[in-house]
């Protein structure tokens, strides 16, 4: 089997390959596992990863560069649409080829695939739309107009378009899925961290240090916590444009003393503060499946998040984590509930541990299996 991806990831090129956003390259890997022949086409650099990328793993993996799609500035977007027939005519180029097409989906770059694959209804595909699915949401022009090509099987043949949660979709192409960060082997017994008045309560944040993620409200909500009489302490995990921003914040509130700002952490690194960590902070605007929200649960630190995309089920309708308002006196309310409440907030947690070490690795690698070879 040729198998092509088509993704919006900027990979950066080195003497041993090609490297992308680790969460991305892991679950590319798995699916590698099971074709003869790679073809990658997304954008790339030539720069050195950093800790949070890593390698594709293949021995026959061809690579096919794509110019980005800009549209930030207007002369970032007059080169956007010049390189748009370019890149109209490689993936077409490539799709001729493939014996099967897989989708990163929703994206600039998506967008152009899941036109350009209109041409090849014969061939079979999968897409994967790792963003929220739900149709009540808010989103881009961009990602509507994706969502209704891909939904519409008059349109977009022989495809299993894998989304995040359940939707009720009538849609043959659309298949509820999931997404996985650890290893069955890595259902470690995890020991629940005590809420007492002898140790601070830990709170985490990870993510990009960007609006959409909300990293000024989580800083927000440890300070008025603290202002509350509760000794407790704020770990941010990650980088992003809003870095000077928080730092300015951090200081100009002499709060250094219980505001970490760690940069950022391999997905390995971030095990060890999920461990030692009470409570995850995740207040973002949109996601699809948030593995940092899974991931939290695996090793017992529950998430108060917000209400996007699939995360509502993710937690059980607050049966394994918080549901917030992102606002403040509502996300200190929440936690310092439980925090009043430690065999509830016990609870919550070893649910939240049970349901996540349910989608581990193996089992994502076998519905792989069975989208690769529906006839098996």
């Amino acid at each position: 089997m040729r198998f092509l991806i088509v993704s919006p990831v900027i990979h950066k090129s080195a003497s041993n390959g090609f490297a992308g956003y680790t969460p991305y390259i892991r679950e590319m890997n798995l699916w590698l596992n099971h074709v003869d022949e790679v073809v990658v086409a997304a954008p790339s650099v030539n720069e050195k990863p950093d800790p949070l990328e890593s390698f594709y793993d293949h021995p026959r993996l061809r690579f096919v560069k794509l110019p980005a799609i800009d549209t930030t500035s207007f002369p970032k977007l007059l080169i956007s649409i010049v390189a748009v027939p370019v890149i109209f005519f490689r993936l077409f180029r490539e799709m001729i080829h493939a014996d099967h097409i897989h989708l990163r989906c929703p994206s600039n770059m998506g967008l152009l695939g899941s036109i350009v694959q209109l041409f090849f209804p014969w061939k079979p595909k999968t897409v994967k739309y790792a963003n929220n699915w739900d149709w009540q949401s808010e989103q881009p022009l961009t990602y509507r107009i994706q969502q209704w090509i891909l939904r519409n099987s008059l349109l977009t043949h022989n495809a299993k378009v894998l989304v995040y949660g359940d939707w009720n979709e009538r849609s043959r192409n659309i298949v509820p899925f999931f997404t996985a960060s650890y290893s069955q082997k890595m259902a470690l017994p995890v020991e629940i961290r005590e809420i007492t008045k002898e140790v601070p309560v830990k709170m985490l944040f990870v993510g990009t240090l960007t609006p959409n993620k909300r990293p000024l409200l989580a800083i927000q909500v440890l300070e008025q916590i603290r202002r509350n009489g509760i000794d407790a302490q704020l770990t941010l995990l990650g980088d992003g444009f809003q870095r000077d921003e928080i730092q300015d914040f951090i200081e100009n509130k002499k709060l250094s003393a219980f505001v970490h700002l760690k940069g950022k952490v391999s997905p390995d690194g971030v095990i060890e503060y999920f461990k030692e960590s009470h409570f995850l902070v995740f207040l973002s605007q949109s996601e699809g499946w948030p593995k940092v929200v899974a991931e939290s649960m695996w090793w017992g630190c529950l998430p108060v998040t917000t209400n996007v995309s699939c995360v509502k089920q993710m937690i059980g309708d607050g049966t394994r984590g918080v549901l917030v308002e992102p606002e403040q006196e509502v996300v200190v309310k929440s936690i310092e509930e439980l925090i009043q409440k430690p065999v509830k907030y016990k609870t919550l947690c070893e649910a939240a541990m049970k349901w996540s070490r349910l989608y581990h690795l193996e089992r994502f690698e076998e519905e792989i299996v069975k989208l690769l070879n529906p006839a098996s």
